[in-house]
């Protein structure tokens, strides 16, 4: 191995997590780090998703960094273009710049248990750095699901996270594949402009109001004029958030009252008995993601939208084929079913200890790592958004600054031990962490639900969400216990023996 550029820290991503960790860097008076990012500009999901309609579904005060509170948000709810301004923001205002490698796509870390540390191998060279941080996150790369025939599609294919703004959808027939969070905004987006409509719904979702308002100038001048009012409506929206979770993680039977509220808001909006029938989920509200829409319900019921209550199964020449034999000809399929969450890419490029890739190790448990964050037999390599840290109520950011705590007391750990030194998460605390999650997940409505969803792997577990509150999550993450893990030193050289 020739010698490449070395740094201390390399984060891979340039979204919320990595942005994140980067400042937290430079607060810890790290500066000696790199974010490499596989596109051209920093966002992360944020600038990946464009599509007609793009929202989030946390309020926008709860879903920002706390050490960079935005007086200026425009909506209670904010739009993608906004949180990815935000984000331009905060990189511009922590002076990231410098320290991010646009069009540096990762294609393999290698761990060299002989130096201790890893060799990072990217789209525009190589280099060298004592400790990871994976923050690609787990909404980064869409999963498109494998049609028959949809390679000799003669019309526009596209997924909501890659959506082709060249493309003009006005007076075209239209296949919406999914019924997620991204399709119930692309649906009342677009609906108006296209001359047919055609969504393809495998399950039905939970959907409820979005309460949603303009934040009004003077609330906003306040804001800027006295901070501590942004950090008392934050404050506020949290609370009410964790006191929710209680429902969803221990008495599942409590949603009943959010179930009776979202069925009055479909009734409402769909006075066909048929169409209803075909929108009510039969599973527990909460087992999937509550969704979060006012325009949703009224856009299935206009005359140019026709819903199907089957998943897309064939593709023939410009007629799409769903699964109970009905068909549609179409100009252009856009798929909103979702990302690669179980099964994070970046895991099979990731080189560990014993020369297995973080996909083969959990390839038979599951996604497994000791707090959300490190995995055993890959020494200083942690993720920020790992396993079982998802929320399904509430701001990942929160989840993120947790994470952010842990990888500063990670590196402190580093620097007290002293030398070249390397932490390596024990096999057996990972297993006794994951254990008490899996044994917690058991009774909460994402198990009990009954329904399957992207928060389980091809096996049913649920890797994917946190199933308590995210102040237990920052509790926890608090301090790096050492007992936790196995502390690895360069090994002594053998003496070299001469002859006389």
């Amino acid at each position: 191995m020739t010698e490449h550029e070395h740094v201390r820290v390399a984060v891979v991503g340039s979204g919320f997590g990595g942005l994140g960790a980067a400042v937290r860097l430079r607060r810890e008076g790290i500066t000696d780090f790199v974010v490499l990012e596989r596109a051209g500009r920093v966002g992360g999901t944020w600038r990946d998703n464009s599509y007609p309609g793009c929202t989030c579904d946390v309020p926008s005060h709860l879903y920002s960094f706390s050490f960079a509170p935005n007086p200026d948000w425009p909506r209670t709810f904010s739009g993608q273009e906004h949180i990815r301004a935000y984000l331009e923001h905060v990189t511009d205002v922590y002076g990231l710049r410098p320290h991010i490698r646009l069009g540096s796509e990762v294609k393999r870390m290698t761990w060299d248990g002989e130096r201790l540390h890893w060799f990072v191998e990217t789209s525009s060279g190589a280099l060298t750095a004592d400790v990871v941080v994976s923050a690609t996150g787990p909404l980064s790369d869409p999963k498109i699901p494998d049609i028959p025939g949809l390679d000799s599609f003669p019309g526009k294919v596209f997924h909501s996270a890659r959506w082709d703004h060249g493309y003009d959808l006005r007076g075209k027939r239209v296949a919406m594949v999914g019924t997620g969070a991204s399709a119930i905004q692309i649906v009342p987006a677009v609906q108006p402009a296209v001359s047919r409509l055609t969504l393809f719904q495998r399950t039905p979702a939970w959907v409820m109001p979005r309460v949603d308002r303009a934040i009004s100038g003077p609330e906003r001048w306040v804001h800027r004029q006295l901070p501590f009012t942004s950090q008392l409506r934050r404050s506020l929206v949290w609370g009410i958030r964790e006191l929710q979770v209680q429902a969803f993680t221990k008495h599942p039977g409590e949603l009943r009252l959010v179930e009776q509220l979202a069925r009055r808001n479909m009734a409402r909006a769909i006075k066909d008995p048929a169409l209803r029938a075909k929108l009510t989920p039969g599973y527990r509200i909460g087992c999937k993601r509550i969704l979060l829409s006012s325009d949703y319900y009224p856009a299935l019921a206009r005359p140019n939208v026709d819903v199907v209550a089957s998943g897309l199964a064939e593709v023939r020449g410009a007629t799409v084929v769903a699964a109970d034999g009905s068909e549609a000809e179409v100009d252009a399929i856009v798929f909103g079913t979702g990302f690669h969450v179980t099964d994070l890419p970046i895991a099979e490029r990731v080189v560990g200890t014993n020369g297995r890739t973080l996909a083969q190790a959990w390839a038979d448990s599951g996604m497994q790592s000791l707090r959300g964050a490190c995995a055993a037999g890959f020494p200083n390599w942690m993720t920020v958004i790992g396993p079982n840290t998802g929320l399904g109520n509430s701001s990942m950011i929160l989840m993120i600054e947790s994470q952010l705590n842990y990888l500063a007391d990670f590196l402190r750990q580093l620097h007290v031990l002293g030398g070249r030194v390397a932490l390596d998460a024990r096999a057996d605390a990972v297993r006794a962490w994951n254990d008490r999650v899996q044994q917690r997940m058991k009774r909460t409505v994402w198990n009990t639900g009954g329904c399957t969803s992207w928060y389980q792997d091809a096996h049913g577990r649920n890797t994917t969400l946190w199933p308590g509150t995210t102040a237990e999550f920052r509790r926890a993450t608090r301090h790096v216990d050492l007992t936790e893990y196995d502390v690895l030193r360069v090994p002594a050289r053998r003496p070299v023996e001469v002859s006389a």
